[in-house]
């Protein structure tokens, strides 16, 4: 199959999902990977509107599943698989898992997670009538008219919508989203000490899932001076586990900060960042919370792939990626000293990109940003 030939949409392909009322989707991934499936988890719920949509994911995704409820109705919690590194495998709890999808007698089961090797058996065992999903070429296919060669050179979020257009659901646009509830501006007001006024502060974000994707601290505390000169108040955001890295970037600052690590849930970050100038971050999961809000970012990608994963709007989000040979990474340490593909991106760098953002985009946005994405 030629990988740069778009997906046709045959007979068989689009059959499965139109006559589908169980679809499972499994992508045991973290935010910012569901975050950018969320085009294809919409194409398909346009296309099959009366099916009951589970995903299969993370013990986290129970929440995302909550917050999209428009897109997908029912989680069900993957205990892991020996080969995948994103959790410890439960090998006890594996039978039961894989009964528990099987009783659902699925229509169809779609692998949104990868190119294919060990998810690919993951998902026929779930025992659907038909399945879907990506395959490595010369690997196993396990079914040639609803896999389609793993497209190695798209974005993340449009790789996903091929497969779902190779299904008969056509995109209903490219752009991220996340809603946010009143319960999130409660969440936000009670981690707040005082007030902060929109479009006025800056949110930095130092944290990232693994420490080859981080940035240094004294790199970010550099930037957040800088930034609260020009009159924005810097708000540092972060979980609990990422406390200690949040308070290396405010010890080295001059300039006072507000920390919230470990104060805010999910929801009150994304409202936070809504109003925020400007988001400064690494390439995780707050990076596509701002793709989908619609607020100015600057974003240091250290070790992963960044044509795949920057958001597709450059004009409102500028990604530094320092060049190396050994980009992607798929070390959660640098097993290089001095972490070149981080230490590559100076901090003026960093700060020009978020002045120039500044001046390019007014704090205040009316139009929808996923419309100008789409």
């Amino acid at each position: 199959m030629d990988n740069d030939a778009p997906p046709t949409v045959d007979g068989p392909a689009r059959a499965a999902l139109a006559g589908a009322r169980n679809i499972a989707v499994f992508r045991a991934l973290q935010l910012g990977d569901l975050l950018c499936s969320v085009p294809a988890l919409r194409a398909l719920r346009a296309a099959a509107p009366h099916a009951r949509i589970l995903l299969v994911g993370l013990p986290w995704a129970r929440e995302f599943v909550a917050r999209f409820s428009h897109v997908v109705d029912e989680f069900v919690e993957f205990p892991g698989w020996p080969g995948l590194p994103e959790r410890s495998p439960d090998l006890a709890a594996v039978p039961g898992f894989l009964a528990q999808l099987q009783a659902r007698r699925l229509d169809l089961a779609i692998q949104l997670h990868g190119s294919g090797p060990v998810v690919n058996e993951i998902v026929c065992l779930m025992g659907a009538r038909a399945t879907a999903g990506f395959f490595l070429p010369g690997q196993w296919c396990p079914d040639p008219q609803r896999f389609v060669a793993w497209p190695d050179h798209l974005h993340e979020i449009e790789r996903w919508l091929a497969l779902t257009t190779k299904l008969g659901a056509p995109s209903a646009g490219t752009g991220l989203e996340f809603p946010i509830h009143p319960a999130d501006h409660e969440s936000l007001t009670a981690a707040l000490a005082g007030a902060l006024e929109p479009g006025r502060y800056v949110v930095v974000h130092a944290g990232s899932q693994l420490p080859s994707r981080r940035w240094p601290p004294a790199r970010f505390a550099q930037v957040a001076d800088a930034l609260a000169a020009l009159g924005l108040q810097v708000v540092l955001t972060g979980t609990a586990g990422e406390a200690p890295l949040v308070g290396a970037v405010r010890a080295a600052m001059h300039a006072p900060a507000l920390d919230l690590a470990g104060r805010t849930t999910l929801g009150a970050v994304a409202a936070l960042i809504r109003d925020a100038a400007l988001l400064v971050c690494n390439d995780t999961g707050v990076s596509h919370i701002a793709a989908a809000l619609g607020t100015p970012s600057a974003v240091v990608c250290s070790g992963a792939d960044a044509a795949r994963w920057a958001p597709l709007d450059h004009g409102r989000h500028r990604v530094l990626a320092h060049p190396v040979p050994c980009r992607p990474c798929a070390h959660a340490v640098c097993p290089i000293e001095g972490h070149p593909c981080a230490t590559g991106t100076s901090a003026e760098a960093v700060l020009a990109q978020g002045r120039a953002l500044l001046d390019a985009h007014p704090a205040f946005r009316t139009e929808d940003p996923r419309a100008c994405a789409a």
